[in-house]
């Protein structure tokens, strides 16, 4: 008797085998990518490197700008560097650039801050000059006291505040540095009329307060000082040059003029 044929087995499709996507964790998102070029050379390098793909949500009633800018902030390396090393701001990290370059801080050195807050500035100043120097800050801004520093909180526009600064100074300056800037209005050559106008006058009181010797930095915008702004630079101190810190954002037009040697001419201008 004949047997009935056996029915094959179906065999199993051969294909690709289903690969796990490992990249999905438990909470089914995937993780930061994290190729580095290089190994960071610090801690605080390191925890920059890890934070740069932060991504701000969304709020209700945040305007887009807003949402933005605090994107840019939380992806900026010298803002997570300054939050782990314990400086007040991303700013902090301009001065330290000038200062490595010109070398005007110095141990026992009496400095002026102009446009203080929110205090980076005074933090580095107070860090280079030591404990036998003397730092003084002023802004219209309130801000927490920075420890090492002489601060008043005023407009340094109004008439009585560079008499307040010599009293709080007590003497000679070595340094009058101002980051002052104007709130920007977007045309160009008005900003840059403003801040130049800034700048003048913190040069007005450098030339009252400076030592012999003495430095002098103010910010500018690029395309450099104005021309009456330099010639009294150039009269007034033996060196005069521009630099623009990595520390400031590349989208900025911002820069710093830096005098070094006062007293040439001392009261020309």
């Amino acid at each position: 008797m004949a047997q009935p044929p056996k029915e094959r087995s179906k065999s199993p499709r051969r294909g690709k085998p289903k690969r796990t996507n490992i990249a999905r964790t438990a909470l089914g998102t995937e993780p930061e990518k994290r190729g580095l070029k290089k190994k960071p050379t610090s801690t605080a390098d390191q925890t920059a490197k890890r934070e740069l793909t932060e991504k701000v949500k969304t709020a209700r009633g945040r305007k887009l700008s807003s949402t933005l800018w605090l994107q840019r902030q939380l992806n900026d390396p010298y803002v997570v560097r300054a939050r782990a090393e314990g400086y007040r701001s991303r700013a902090a990290y301009k001065l330290i650039e000038l200062q490595e370059k010109f070398g005007f801080l110095r141990p026992g050195g009496r400095i002026v801050d102009l446009g203080a807050a929110p205090g980076g500035w005074c933090q580095v100043a107070v860090r280079e000059t030591g404990a036998s120097g003397r730092v003084v800050g002023i802004d219209y801004l309130e801000m927490p006291p920075v420890e090492g520093t002489d601060l008043l909180q005023m407009d340094f526009l109004e008439p009585e505040a560079p008499a307040r600064l010599k009293d709080l100074l007590d003497g000679e300056a070595d340094v009058v540095m101002s980051d002052m800037a104007a709130p920007t209005t977007g045309h160009r050559p008005t900003d840059h009329l403003r801040i130049m106008a800034l700048a003048e006058t913190a040069l007005d009181f450098a030339e009252e307060v400076l030592a012999p010797g003495g430095t002098f930095i103010a910010k500018v915008l690029q395309g450099g000082s104005e021309k009456s702004l330099l010639d009294r630079l150039k009269a007034n101190f033996t060196k005069v040059a521009h630099a623009k810190p990595e520390a400031s954002r590349a989208d900025s037009a911002e820069m710093y003029v830096v005098a070094t040697g006062f007293g040439r001419q001392r009261g020309s201008s």
